[in-house]
């Protein structure tokens, strides 16, 4: 019952910021977010250790005071981006949506997914990645993405609701890699965040200079079925509620033969490679709060400091 009545209690808080932030223009957002930033990473130093130790291992040459400004600029990003998620069922449809979006490379993009087959999508926590399956169902591309379910219910059927308001529809984490496996079957897209931790069983190869798991079954979608594999960003261009879909990256079974579908090794390792030269180039874009890196296990610890010596 206490557990119950605390998820309502949040849930009722996050609905009524929600709502402050829907009655402000995306402008008055914009200039809190850049004050907020300075007070969550100065004064709160809200997941502080963990954004600088993310920012070091990622940036080694960026000096101290560097490091500090991108953190700022993230969390005014993470900011903008709540901001966006609410106005954008107001304020994006379906005869205006050119206004707010480019995407890049049209032709090539926009064929992939008018093609009469499946395809496996992987982006990151990178740009505002929550309104890239929103504003691709509202083009008209259907697509799957797996998700973690909210410890909330409340929150969990909430944010459920906007994802899957313009046919973006949401598998749990747990237990959907049947579902997965009937997306692909019947030809549709399956969307997944490539940079979560995997644990110590995962598929481990470098992320921006250090060893990071990622899933297999990542790159098991597309080795087993034949699916092309695209890797993508909604960014973040200039003002708030300006985005780029990008594809910034195809590896397709079908249409050539290379070294990144030799394995789950090799094609994991190709779309973290893609992924991080995005996320160079909009470093303040890219959630630095979260532990990608972990310890790897004790073996491959080893193994990879012989292969360095070796080098």
């Amino acid at each position: 019952m206490l557990t119950r009545i605390g998820h309502l209690a949040v849930y009722f808080l996050v609905r009524a910021l929600l709502s402050l932030v829907q009655a402000m223009s995306i402008e008055s957002c914009a200039a809190c977010a850049k004050v907020l930033s300075v007070v969550l990473h100065d004064v709160l130093r809200l997941r502080r250790t963990i954004v600088e130790q993310n920012l070091a291992t990622a940036f080694p040459h960026m000096s101290h005071e560097e490091r500090n400004q991108t953190a700022r600029r993230m969390w005014q990003h993470v900011l903008v981006m709540i901001a966006e998620i609410a106005h954008a069922p107001r304020k994006i449809h379906d005869s205006n949506w050119r206004k707010y979006l480019d995407i890049t490379p049209k032709p090539e993009l926009v064929g992939l997914m008018l093609q009469p087959r499946p395809r496996v999508c992987v982006t990151a926590h990178l740009g505002n990645f929550e309104l890239g399956g929103y504003l691709t169902g509202l083009l008209g591309f259907p697509t799957f993405t797996v998700a973690r379910t909210l410890d909330n219910p409340y929150l969990d059927t909430f944010v459920n609701r906007f994802r899957e308001a313009k046919g973006q529809y949401i598998l749990p984490k747990i237990g959907s890699a049947p579902q997965a496996d009937a997306v692909l079957t019947t030809g549709g897209t399956l969307v997944l965040l490539g940079d979560q931790h995997a644990g110590p069983k995962g598929c481990w190869v470098e992320f921006m200079g250090r060893p990071a798991s990622c899933h297999k079954a990542v790159a098991l979608f597309t080795l087993l079925s034949g699916a092309p594999m695209l890797a993508v960003a909604c960014i973040r261009r200039g003002r708030p509620l300006q985005f780029t879909l990008e594809l910034v990256g195809v590896v397709d079974p079908a249409a050539a033969s290379c070294d990144a579908l030799a394995g789950v090794q090799q094609l994991t390792q190709w779309y973290n490679d893609v992924l991080a030269a995005q996320i160079r180039r909009q470093p303040d874009q890219y959630w630095w709060l979260h532990r990608r890196w972990r310890e790897p296990p004790k073996r491959l610890r080893q193994k990879l400091t012989a292969a360095r010596q070796a080098a």
